[in-house]
């Protein structure tokens, strides 16, 4: 009975842990329900072939829906080795390796240039910094859609404000 109290006591420890260091790395892990998932793709018009690349993309379930029900190529980040390897058993049971992609890291050192679409629920101050990196990555045109947060100065292109969900699209670089 010690063990089992003792190894209870370990994953919860270890799960709280995780979420504050994730916090610390853009946002802690908070699921977004498979309702708002669908919202939020099609909000974004993703179409079969187009890449979704989810920021922080937790248990996978952003790029299980992109690939399965939208027939996109998806490729998450996740920093967290506990998601990590949660959204690799997922995408895994779900036969779906030949469209997902997944990559341990910090979203902030990871190439997005061939992203279509780029999914966020990350917090505000973390879109803040994100700014910069998008706009030197991503190509005119790509879509970003995001959870509850957003991002100033970027050209809003749809907004569901009943369910916080704010779809902008990248502008050329401005000349000058």
């Amino acid at each position: 009975m010690q063990i089992l109290v003792s190894a209870l006591f370990f994953i919860v420890m270890v799960f709280l842990m995780s979420l504050v260091w994730t916090n610390s790395k853009g946002a802690p892990w908070v699921p977004t329900s498979r309702q708002v998932i669908y919202k939020m793709l099609s909000m974004a018009e993703v179409k079969p072939g187009e890449v979704v690349y989810d920021l922080g993309c937790g248990d996978g379930r952003v790029l299980i829906a992109a690939a399965r029900r939208f027939g996109a190529r998806a490729v998450g980040i996740e920093v967290d080795v506990s998601r990590y390897l949660w959204s690799v058993f997922a995408v895994s049971l779900r036969g779906l390796w030949s469209r997902v992609k997944i990559i341990r890291g910090d979203l902030f050192s990871v190439d997005l240039r061939e992203a279509d679409i780029v999914f966020t629920f990350l917090l505000q101050d973390t879109n803040e910094r994100l700014k910069e990196k998008l706009r030197r990555e991503l190509r005119p045109g790509t879509r970003i859609i995001s959870n509850i947060f957003t991002f100033s100065g970027f050209p809003l292109v749809a907004a569901d404000e009943e369910l916080h969900l704010y779809l902008y699209k990248m502008e050329p670089p401005k000349a000058g």
